[in-house]
């Protein structure tokens, strides 16, 4: 990659905007580019690949071998019309979805897209709500709520259970043991069937306002929001990205990715931009996760891929690999476009080791460059499409989205309205309608600024959730977002995550995830130099808001079953605040807990 890729417009598109300013402080940013012709439906990329190239490996996965099974575009074209022709012999009944339960695989890949080639909407449902779990409460609970006219998963020995105790009543296919499970189908029976006139006919009546995915939100309530996916939604935002990252018109990508498809970022973003770009998406079965990580440097070597995606956890367990194999950062960096974070903010620290591996293996620079949105925005809202000099930078409006920033407290609330913004969620009219302002913008629950108020053009900072911010007793605001940033570069490469804590108390107090390098360290080290970082954070100044007086190490890793951690690896503050009371009582105890560090 020369140096002239970031100031080459036919590569990137420059940096612009146009600010339209309010009464009281508000404003909206939107992009001066308007948002050129788009796909009516997903299946239509695939349509024009399977004819246009249709020898290029559109997916691949581990087969158990060890080896790759690769489908090229014409096979995968072949293969979702012969399931899409199942699928309407099935009968099943109108407006009700697909479901699947499984992992990201080329089977629930194909499922999901014949699915949605016929009009019929499919859900992915996070893996883990029957995987970690032997309650089984809250995915008959998600079930029940969706309705499913059929329901896919890839191992009839771990998704058997859970399914059997929901008592759907429903078709039921399994890639594995279906013959033990009491009426289900075998997913291999659904690639038999010849397709028909019918596959086209189906196909031909989609409309873009036509639902075509279902994703549930991370609800902390225990009742996940359904989000409505059109298809003029996510293939509208394809358009977006394309604009703003023109390489893509004439560089098919190769993504590495492990994203799990339950969540917007895998399966709106990452897999829908290898196939809108006719391009190739090996499928990771690695994940960042002791044990699981292992398995992702392998693929890495492999793979060489042009386009990385990951969440800040997944970096900060990759780096210690990179940082220590000169083959592999040699390898990965090969033939790297851009290294991609999303979910939350990436750590500078992180940033900046990143940034060395890579001058150390490679003479030009990689790009590092962020999104921002939502699963009610399909997902991206924003992109950094030039050149970042550090983190914390979300990028522009993307064109056809408007932003609009109004004073909310201490911060500057984002709201957002586009084309790739969702219509509702399903069957449930109230929380629609809160969920939008009386201009009709969705109301996100995220907070922002701009990085340099008198040239909009560069960018918005993110500024963390409107409500995890919280007050001290002195009536002083706690911005989470930016100080939980602070704390993790503080105290690179020890800490894994950082929770803050401090509501109606008198000072900020902070729970901390171990790295695996934290674990290493001697007690009396690691405390030492937890309050060598709380003592820098105090020099830096910022206040009492900003400056956290007490730390306190969770032996027990954040649990994805208790809702503590997204699928997309990001900390919920708020869930491991409740979960962890005893903790955060801890911190404040008037007779001092030995486990609480002090600055």
């Amino acid at each position: 990659m020369a140096h002239s890729f970031f100031d080459d417009p036919t590569m990137l598109a420059p940096p612009r905007t146009v600010q339209v300013r309010f009464d009281g402080g508000a404003y909206v940013l939107r992009s001066p580019e308007p948002l050129k012709p788009y796909a009516r439906c997903i299946g239509e990329w695939l349509e024009h690949w399977a004819v246009a190239t249709p020898d290029t490996v559109a997916l691949a996965e581990r087969d158990a071998a060890g080896g790759w099974r690769k489908l090229t575009y014409a096979q995968l074209r072949e293969a979702v019309g012969r399931i899409a022709q199942s699928l309407i012999g099935l009968h099943l009944p109108p407006g009700r979805p697909v479901v699947v339960l499984s992992d990201n695989s080329v089977d629930h890949a194909l499922l999901m897209l014949a699915s949605m080639h016929v009009g019929r909407p499919v859900c992915t449902v996070s893996s883990a709500y029957c995987r970690l779990t032997k309650d089984y409460t809250k995915i008959q609970g998600i079930l029940h709520t969706l309705g499913p006219a059929l329901v896919y998963a890839s191992d009839a020995t771990v998704y058997g259970p859970p399914l059997a105790s929901a008592a759907l009543g429903v078709v039921t296919v399994f890639s594995q043991g279906a013959d033990a499970h009491p009426g289900a189908l075998s997913f291999d029976s659904l690639t038999r069937t010849a397709e028909s006139p019918a596959v086209k006919q189906a196909f031909d009546a989609i409309q873009p306002d036509d639902h075509a995915k279902y994703l549930l939100t991370s609800g902390s309530t225990g009742h996940p929001k359904v989000v409505i996916n059109t298809h003029r939604m996510l293939c509208a935002n394809q358009q977006m990205i394309a604009q703003a990252w023109r390489f893509l018109e004439h560089e098919k990508p190769v993504v590495l990715d492990w994203l799990p498809w339950s969540h917007t970022f895998g399966g709106n973003h990452n897999l829908n931009l290898v196939l809108r770009n006719g391009g190739t998406l090996y499928i990771d079965e690695g994940r960042p996760a002791p044990g699981l990580v292992e398995k992702s440097v392998k693929n890495l070597l492999e793979v060489k891929p042009t386009l990385y995606f990951n969440v800040p956890r997944g970096f900060d367990m990759l780096l210690p690999y990179l940082e220590q194999d000169e083959a592999l950062a040699r390898e990965f960096f090969a033939r790297l476009r851009m290294v991609f974070y999303a979910g939350a903010a990436l750590a500078q620290s992180s940033w900046e080791r990143l940034e060395a591996v890579a001058r150390r293996v490679r003479d030009e620079p990689v790009w590092f460059t962020t999104s921002w949105g939502s699963t009610e925005t399909s997902p991206a809202i924003t992109s950094a499409h030039w050149k970042l000099e550090r983190a914390g930078c979300i990028g522009l409006p993307l064109p056809g989205m408007e932003l609009k920033f109004i004073p909310n407290g201490e911060k500057l609330e984002l709201r957002v309205r586009g084309v790739s913004v969702f219509p509702g969620y399903r069957n449930a009219p109230a929380l629609t309608t809160q969920a939008f302002d009386e201009e009709g913008y969705y109301r996100i629950g995220d907070a922002g600024f701009l990085v340099d108020e008198a040239r909009p053009e560069r960018g918005v900072a993110f500024n963390g959730r409107v409500a995890e911010d919280f007050k001290l007793s002195s009536g002083t605001w706690v911005s989470v977002g930016t100080l939980r940033l602070r704390v993790v570069s503080a105290l690179a490469p020890l800490v894994q995550d950082a929770v803050i804590a401090g509501h109606d108390r008198g000072e900020v107090g902070v729970l901390l995830f171990a790295s695996p390098a934290a674990k290493d360290l001697p007690p009396a080290e690691l405390a030492e130099r937890t309050r060598a970082a709380l003592a820098a954070l105090r020099g830096e100044g910022g206040g009492s808001s900003q400056t956290p007086t007490r730390a306190l190490w969770l032996a027990e890793p954040p649990s994805a079953d208790a809702g503590e951690i997204t699928d997309k690896g990001y900390i919920n503050q708020g869930a491991v605040l409740r979960r962890r009371a005893a903790e955060v009582e801890a911190l404040y105890a008037a007779s001092p807990d030995a486990r609480v560090i002090r600055a």
